[in-house]
């Protein structure tokens, strides 16, 4: 494969598109490679459809301890992961000493004689240490379960943590910064758990260094237990986010994960980065940030570890690591693009680090707006002339990851169509289809709960979304997000709304001087939305400072205007109760991640942000509004 640095590309100086902006869908694509993306539809006597690729999916390994060891000895020298030290310095781990780290941990872990599928509970956030022990208890053949780091920092009574504690009866928990992490580990019970943390001299409780478990001999065991690893067999379980209900454990199998892996492999691999380096933030306890992670190493790449986030005050150190690593393929959700756009406005050495090397982008976890697509590409032709190929990926915890994609030429937002190796059977349902999934790439089931309506009676998973052609009966241009049986509710007169569905069309609508909505109307008579101003974006709009209580916006004479201007133009095209929205009031405080509202990918938590804000509600259904209000007509 041939790799494109910065030196190969062609810049072109902002002052070409200065005058006048250019028509963007007039502008060529960088090259990209993909396979053929032709379909095989079979259309059944009830309607339903039956989709899958034409080209087979290529041969893997499924076993990603074997892989390691053999990536150890093709490229023993090569960086596998690198992170920050406390002075800023990227510390980098070799593959031969992930194999040997995480051998020496699978040694340990044998001496132990786990029993009954416990798993190592990983509290910890992404990390060299994190990955050397995921690693380890893959090659001992004992599951893992990576939990977000919010289930132990928010504090209070810990009950997220502690309800995943007693559904998995974990044996090993995993905290590597210790003072960080002290609170949780001296307050909550993990009953006979071994607790592995880098200082446990100061905790309240036994535990063991995780430099000394590194010391272990590695036995020969470790090799037969590596050889012999049952691929069908539970070896992660990954929690669901717990948007809609508490966290389910979903079963992940090694064979799961790397036909998964082959998967975007055969379809991303000849313009996505993994062999090359990369700098991802995702959290690995989701499965996007674990799936780059594993990527990179099936591929042999390097992956820059970047510990910022889009959230203010974090976004920050990804600037700083971005302008450090040009990367050929940059993933992130719509958040992460929106702040990462609005950064490279204003700052052309942040620009023009970004798009140096970069070849292809990839969202997942929320729709993109058009206006920030239109943005992002406005920039990449600044940089190098041609757009970037941006795709998206479209799967669920239980599927391993990402399994459809849009990886033929389209530029229409949607979840694209079936990698090889998936079967998706559409089943009709009024203007819509249920989407369902049959391949190797699907669980099992979930730990501990019943997971018998998870699966149709063929088989095929019941993904609970929805979608439709976007071109009405072309498979060739794919389909797009209809829906979220999970999301939708009731207005008081019976109507139902697709709580996803509205949201994204009010943020393409209010784009981009509006970041995120809350929709409301649960039960209610009509619909309303809590929405966040993106204020930088608007402050640079208006070209003037704006108000900063949710009163004073409102009251904003020429903010009012505007979304007055913009909602009655949306209002016009969707005049049906189930769209129609009526009032509108401005958050100040941005969604909570102690508070739940914000999942580790930086979506809003739709649920749980109506119970928090529940006070915002009452003021947007009052009878007789106050000036929070903005009200419809």
């Amino acid at each position: 494969m041939s790799l494109h640095t910065a030196s190969k590309t062609r810049v072109i100086s902002p002052m070409s598109y200065s005058k006048k902006l250019m028509d963007l869908h007039s502008v060529p694509f960088q090259d990209v490679c993909f396979p053929s993306a032709e379909m095989n539809v079979e259309t059944r006597s009830d309607g339903s459809l039956i989709v899958t690729s034409v080209v087979e999916l290529k041969e893997y390994i499924p076993n990603l301890s074997v892989v390691i060891s053999q990536q150890a000895k093709d490229r023993p020298e090569q960086a596998y992961l690198k992170e920050r030290d406390l002075n800023g310095q990227w510390l980098s781990i070799n593959y031969a000493e992930v194999f040997r780290d995480s051998s020496a941990v699978a040694a340990w872990l044998l001496i132990q004689d786990i029993k009954n599928l416990r798993p190592v509970l990983i509290l910890s956030g992404n990390s060299i240490h994190h990955a050397v022990l995921k690693y380890g208890a893959m090659a001992a053949q004992i599951p893992v379960c990576p939990v977000s780091i919010n289930y132990s920092l928010i504090g209070g009574d810990y009950g997220r943590l502690n309800y995943v504690i007693n559904m998995l009866n974990p044996a090993v928990i995993f905290a590597e910064h210790t003072e960080r992490y002290k609170a949780v580990l001296d307050s909550v019970d993990f009953g006979d758990a071994i607790i592995i943390t880098a200082n446990p001299d100061i905790l309240n409780c036994s535990a063991i260094a995780m430099a000394d478990i590194l010391k272990t001999d590695i036995s020969e065991q470790v090799n037969e237990s590596i050889y012999s690893i049952d691929p069908d067999v539970p070896a992660v379980y990954m929690l669901t986010s717990g948007s809609t209900s508490l966290p389910k454990a979903v079963i992940h199998t090694q064979r799961m994960i790397t036909a998964n892996l082959a998967q975007a492999c055969q379809v991303l691999g000849e313009t996505a980065g993994w062999d090359d380096q990369m700098l991802d933030w995702l959290p690995w306890n989701h499965v996007s940030g674990a799936f780059t992670k594993m990527g990179v190493m099936v591929s042999g790449g390097t992956l820059h570890i970047d510990a910022g986030r889009p959230m203010p005050g974090e976004f920050d150190t990804t600037v700083k690591n971005i302008k450090d690593v040009p990367v050929k393929f940059f993933t992130n959700v719509p958040a992460g693009y929106a702040m990462l756009v609005e950064a490279m406005e204003t700052d052309p050495e942040l620009k023009y680090a970004f798009f140096s090397s970069l070849r292809l982008a990839l969202y997942g976890g929320a729709g993109l707006p058009q206006a920030l697509y239109d943005r992002f590409q406005k920039l990449a032709i600044e940089v190098t002339g041609k757009r970037i190929f941006f795709t998206t990926g479209y799967g669920a915890t239980e599927t391993s990851s990402g399994c459809m994609a849009i990886y033929f030429n389209s530029e229409e937002v949607g979840i694209g169509l079936p990698m090889p190796g998936l079967t998706i059977k559409l089943v009709p349902e009024n203007d819509r289809y249920e989407v369902r999934m049959l391949g190797t790439m699907v669980t099992p089931g979930y730990v501990g709960h019943d997971s018998s309506d998870l699966f149709d009676d063929e088989g095929f998973l019941k993904i609970g979304d929805y979608a439709v052609f976007i071109k009405r009966n072309d498979i060739s241009r794919g389909l797009k997000f209809a829906g979220r049986l999970a999301e939708e509710f009731k207005l008081a007169n019976g109507t139902w709304v697709s709580g996803g569905t509205l949201r994204a069309l009010l943020i393409q609508t209010l784009s981009p001087l509006i970041s995120d909505t809350v929709i409301c109307g649960v039960n209610a008579e009509y619909l309303a939305v809590l929405v966040w101003l993106n204020r930088g974006t608007a402050e640079r709009y208006f070209k003037r400072s704006l108000p900063t209580t949710s009163e004073d916006l409102a009251c904003d004479m020429e903010l009012r205007s505007w979304i007055v201007e913009k909602l009655g133009e949306y209002n016009d095209r969707n005049p049906s109760s189930s769209r129609r929205i009526k009032r509108i009031g401005f958050l100040i405080e941005p969604p909570s991640i102690d508070g739940h509202e914000i999942s580790d990918k930086g979506t809003v938590n739709q649920s749980v942000t109506l119970l928090r804000r529940a006070s915002d509600v009452v003021r947007l259904y009052s009878e007789v509004p106050d000036n929070f209000v903005i009200t419809l007509d």
